[in-house]
């Protein structure tokens, strides 16, 4: 039998392209179905429990549309609320979290940077990941307010990106960090210009590949996965508007021919 249930994947807005475009090239005959949270982005300046709120309804729209498996492509509502969506759903809830650990193996001084929300920063998980793994490392964090909102508007190597990106990424630098880890999902989309302004001495990583990879072998875990048939569709959804997320997501998914379909998935009542 040809399964033909769509991997759910949501997010803040369009960050979580960067998440789903690695498990795309992991898993060409599976079907996609995203939800960019346009209206309510960004996550990172708001109150956990509207997090969570929104979480929820677009969990439940995803299942609605017959997802065998959620993908939270967002380390802002994974840490507010992975764990909930976990206890309210019976099929495989898979979430983000800085990478921590690999940058922890890789710094060659023990310092590292962390470029985050200021909700993911705040949070438990990442609290509990940087005491399970820092050891005698030195990790500086850092919120990014404001940047989520220009990588919405498309706006990858403008001056005021390169600004507001530069104040960042200063300080860290100046404190010798060997190691830059992106801990929001919409961040690997400036890598480029990340890459260009730390320098070739200093690594930068992401966690996009590694969460493919767990889709992957969850996916085999449940005997969940597609193993014949035709390439899978990517389907896009927003609570925004469609023309401006439409041009957004053409430009990040590099490719003309998709559609994206507003559904604004109103608050629980």
């Amino acid at each position: 039998m040809i399964l033909t249930q769509p991997i759910g994947i949501f997010d803040s807005g369009v960050g979580g392209l960067s998440v789903a475009k690695e498990i795309r090239q992991l898993l060409p005959l599976e079907d996609i179905l995203y939800y960019a949270d346009s209206a309510y982005c960004p996550y990172g300046d708001k109150d956990p429990a509207i997090i969570r709120q929104r979480e929820r309804v677009i969990t439940e729209f995803l299942l609605q549309q017959g997802a065998k498996m959620i993908v939270v492509a967002c380390n802002t509502a994974s840490s507010a609320g992975l764990e909930e969506l976990r206890e309210l759903c019976n099929l495989p809830i898979i979430g983000m979290e800085p990478g921590v650990k690999p940058a922890i193996a890789a710094t060659r001084n023990g310092k590292i940077g962390v470029l985050a929300t200021s909700v993911t920063i705040a949070g438990d998980r990442f609290a509990s990941l940087v005491k399970r793994y820092a050891e005698n490392n030195v990790v500086i964090n850092q919120p990014c307010p404001g940047l989520v909102e220009l990588i919405e508007q498309g706006k990858l190597n403008d001056p005021k990106t390169r600004e507001i990106l530069q104040g960042f990424l200063s300080p860290m630098l100046e404190q010798g960090v060997d190691t830059v880890v992106l801990g929001c999902t919409h961040y690997p989309f400036l890598r480029p210009l990340i890459e260009e302004m730390a320098g070739p001495d200093v690594m930068v990583i992401d966690t996009g590949l590694a969460v493919a990879h767990q889709v992957t072998r969850i996916l085999d875990e449940h005997n969940l996965a597609v193993t014949e048939g035709t390439a899978g569709r990517d389907l896009f959804f927003t609570s925004g508007s469609e023309a401006l997320v439409a041009k957004v997501i053409r430009d990040l998914w590099l490719r003309d021919n998709i559609v994206v379909k507003s559904i604004p998935l109103h608050p629980e009542k």
